[in-house]
C-alpha cells in the first residue's frame, strides 16, 4: 500500500519515533510516505535523521520528507497526526507560575484548570489553521488524528469549526487499565473493560478479569493492598471509594480537575506522592518536560544509535494511531477508546461535548458504541468540565476575553480557591504574559495592561506546595547512569 501520512509537530522527537515505528510494524505499510513538519528546523532535522535511519536499516521502501512548510507536508496526505505544543515550554511556564500567585497549584496544567484553558487558547487558532490546510490540500476525506492537549478542546474546535473529521487520541485509558490488571493479578490481555467519560476524566464502568465481573469492593481492596499504588494514587483511590469507579487519570492530573484535593496548601501534601512528578508535584510536568528537552539536546547521538536497531526489536506500543490506520486500510477491526463529538453516545452528557468512549474501527471508519449511561457522580464531574471546555472553545475562536474569564471562573479548582476579582486579574495577567501566542486577543491586551497597572488584588510569590527545581543534564546523568 502506498499513501501519505503527515505528522505536524514532528519535532516531538520521541513521540514521533514511536508513532512511525508502530506504523512500520504493519506489513502492508512498508512503502508508506511520511511527511514530517515542524516550526523548529533543528528538531525536524533530528527526527528526519532518526526516521531515515530506521527505514534504511530495515531496508524498507518507505520514504520520509521533512519540511517547515506545513502545506507542502499536508498536500495529498490521507492521515494527519498532530502533536504540537503551541508556545512551547516558555508559554507553559506561565501557565503554572501566574496561577500560583493566586493560590492555584497545578501539577500538569495542560487539560483543564487555568493552565489548560490558556493552553487551549494558544492551540485552537493553530488547530483551525491546520484544518484549513487539510480541507484545501490534503486527500479528500482525510482523517485528522489529534494527539495534542488540551485534547477535548482541540478536538471540539476542529470538529465544530474546522470542518475536518477529527479523532482525539490519548493513552490514559490503556495506562489505567494496566494498573487495574496489575492489582488484580491478571495479564493485560485478560482484562476487558468499558471506559467512558471525557478525556482525562474517563471511568472504568465495567471491568471483567478473565471474564469475571469485578465489583467496587474487590477493586478498592486490590488498590489498597498494592505496595506502590496505595501510596501514589491516593486521590484516585479516594474517588474510587466515593464514586464507586476508578478514573483513568493519574493522581496529579485528577487532583487538579476536581475542586477538593488541591484547594488548601496544607491539604495538598496529604493527597500527593513525590516519588514521581505524575503523582501530584507542583508544576511536575513542566519540570519533567524541561529536563527531557535539555537531555535530548545533549544525547541526540544516543537516540540515533537506538534507531539503528532492527524493527523486529521494536514492540508495537498501545498508542491508537497505527491500529486505526491499519483498520481503515486493511479492514482488520480495532477496538479502542476515542475522543469524538458525543451526539448521544453517552446518554447523560451533552450532545456537543467531546467524549472519550469505546469504538470499533474498520474499513467503514470509526463506529462508536452508543447508549452508555455514566454513574451520576461521574456525569456530574464531567459536566462541570464540559461547561468550562465549551466556554473555552468559544473564547478561543472569538477572542472574547470576557468569555475566557467566565471559563476560568467556572473551572472547578480555580473556583474552589479564587474570588471573581482574583480570576479577572489572573486572566488579564495570563493574556498579557502570553500575548505573542494569542493573536485573537491582540485588541484586548492594551486594556488588560491598563487594568493590571491599577489593580488592587493582592498576589503572593508562592512556589506551590510541592515544587522541585529543574535538574541539569549532568545531574540527570548521575541519577540514570548515563541512560535515559
Amino acid at each position: 500500500m502506498s499513501f501519505k501520512i503527515a505528522v505536524i509537530g514532528a519535532g516531538s522527537v520521541g513521540f514521533t519515533k514511536t508513532l512511525i515505528s508502530d506504523l512500520l510494524k504493519v506489513p502492508e505499510f512498508s512503502s508508506v510516505e511520511f511527511a514530517l513538519t515542524d516550526t523548529n528546523p533543528h528538531n525536524l532535522d533530528m527526527i528526519g535523521q532518526i526516521i531515515g535511519k530506521i527505514i534504511s536499516v530495515n531496508n524498507l521502501p518507505a520514504t520520509v520528507t521533512t519540511t517547515t512548510d506545513r502545506r507542502q507536508a499536508l498536500t495529498g496526505a490521507r492521515y494527519i497526526m498532530s502533536c504540537v505544543r503551541v508556545g512551547g515550554l516558555e508559554a507553559f511556564a506561565t501557565d503554572i507560575s501566574v496561577p500560583l500567585k493566586y493560590g492555584v497549584d497545578q501539577c500538569v496544567g495542560d487539560t483543564l484548570c487555568a493552565g489548560g484553558i490558556l493552553y487551549g487558547q494558544r492551540n485552537i487558532p493553530v488547530i483551525l489553521d491546520f484544518c484549513k490546510d487539510i480541507r484545501e490540500v490534503a486527500e479528500p476525506g482525510a482523517v485528522f488524528l489529534n494527539y495534542a492537549n488540551p485534547m477535548a478542546m482541540n478536538t471540539w474546535a476542529a470538529n465544530a469549526y474546522g470542518g475536518v473529521q477529527t479523532i482525539g487520541l490519548c493513552h490514559g485509558v490503556q495506562h489505567g487499565a494496566e494498573q487495574i490488571a496489575r492489582v488484580l493479578g491478571v495479564e493485560d490481555d485478560e482484562l476487558d473493560y468499558i471506559c467512558s467519560g471525557i478525556n482525562h476524566q474517563t471511568w472504568y464502568i465495567d471491568i471483567r478479569a478473565k471474564g469475571r465481573k469485578v465489583e467496587k469492593d474487590e477493586l478498592i481492596a486490590a488498590f489498597e493492598a498494592h505496595p506502590a499504588y496505595s501510596k501514589q494514587e491516593k486521590v484516585r483511590i479516594d474517588v474510587l471509594k466515593r464514586f464507586g469507579v476508578y478514573s483513568t487519570e493519574s493522581n496529579g492530573h485528577l487532583s487538579e480537575y476536581l475542586p477538593w484535593y488541591r484547594k488548601r496548601p496544607e491539604e495538598i501534601s496529604k493527597w500527593i506522592d513525590m516519588s514521581d512528578w505524575i503523582h501530584g508535584e507542583t508544576g511536575g510536568y513542566l519540570r519533567y518536560s524541561t529536563e527531557r528537552r535539555n537531555w535530548f539536546e545533549t544525547d541526540f547521538p544516543v537516540f540515533l544509535e537506538q534507531a539503528a536497531k532492527p524493527l523486529s526489536q521494536h514492540k508495537r506500543t498501545s498508542e491508537h494511531a497505527s491500529y486505526i490506520i491499519e483498520a481503515m486500510e486493511t479492514g482488520r477491526t480495532y477496538r479502542g477508546h476515542f475522543n469524538v463529538p458525543n451526539n448521544g453516545i453517552i446518554a447523560n452528557l451533552p450532545d456537543d461535548a467531546i467524549i472519550e468512549s469505546p469504538g470499533f474501527v474498520d474499513r467503514f471508519g470509526l463506529n462508536m458504541v452508543e447508549g452508555i449511561t455514566l454513574p451520576l457522580a461521574c456525569a456530574a464531574t464531567c459536566s462541570a468540565s464540559i461547561s468550562v471546555q465549551r466556554m473555552s472553545v468559544e473564547a478561543a475562536v472569538t477572542g472574547d476575553i470576557d468569555m475566557l474569564k467566565l471559563a476560568v471562573l467556572h473551572d472547578p479548582l480555580v473556583g474552589a480557591i479564587c474570588t471573581p476579582d482574583e480570576v479577572w486579574q489572573m486572566v488579564d495577567e495570563l493574556v498579557v504574559a502570553q500575548a505573542q501566542w494569542l493573536p485573537q486577543y491582540a485588541s484586548a491586551v492594551p486594556a488588560a495592561k491598563q487594568r493590571l497597572a491599577k489593580s488592587t488584588v493582592k498576589t503572593s510569590d508562592w512556589q506551590g506546595a510541592a515544587r522541585k527545581r529543574v535538574r541539569s543534564v549532568e545531574e540527570l546523568r548521575e541519577v540514570t547512569g548515563g541512560h535515559h
